[in-house]
């Protein structure tokens, strides 16, 4: 068993089986999967995860230190890139929290993302899509520590989304095979 949406196409169950809700950890792992959350705000996850490499390619790895430095040329080659979305304020968007985070000493998107993962222990498993939340207090919390920290595209809905994502929640329904990584072991050591 998987979570329904796990089975609509190939890329959802690589996506779902191999790394949604694994932990995440690092600054430029995290920087991408909040890149990618932004980018999706009002577009089905399909439509990014299918460009997922093209994002890449454009954003440099997403390595914090190299899309800090883009310049205004890089802009607007990132606009007319048609292997990206190309809206103009996620790119800004982009760009100006890469520059945020640059000057942040290594480690730290790592901890203030994780300092607001619940206790797993007190959530009850999801047994339908509909019980899974799109907002919580954690995700509500986490985005305003961002935004206070200067960075943009963070609302609570795509805090969440990255929350799950990157594995500080487990929101693989109950019946679910990977819920609690039971079929992949841990995911300690998966990104």
């Amino acid at each position: 068993m998987r979570c329904p949406w796990g089975l609509s196409t190939a890329d959802y169950v690589a996506y779902h089986d191999d790394e949604w809700g694994r932990p995440v950890h690092g600054d430029d792992a995290l920087f991408e999967r909040l890149c990618l959350e932004a980018f999706q705000s009002g577009l089905s996850w399909i439509t990014i995860l299918r460009r997922r490499e093209g994002f890449r390619s454009a954003f440099d790895g997403f390595k914090i230190a190299s899309v800090a430095a883009f310049t205004d040329a890089d802009e607007e080659r990132l606009l007319a890139d048609p292997g990206i979305i190309r809206n103009r304020a996620k790119i800004a968007a982009t760009l100006a929290n890469a520059r945020v985070l640059a000057d942040w000493p290594s480690g730290d998107l790592d901890s203030l993302i994780w300092s607001y993962a619940p206790d797993g222990a007190r959530r009850a498993a999801p047994r339908t899509v509909a019980d899974v939340p799109a907002v919580t207090d954690e995700s509500t919390a986490l985005a305003k520590a961002l935004k206070k920290r200067g960075l943009r595209f963070v609302g609570p809905t795509t805090a969440y989304a990255l929350m799950q994502a990157c594995g500080l929640v487990d929101d693989h329904l109950a019946d679910c095979v990977f819920r609690g990584g039971a079929a992949g072991g841990s995911g300690q050591d998966r990104a």
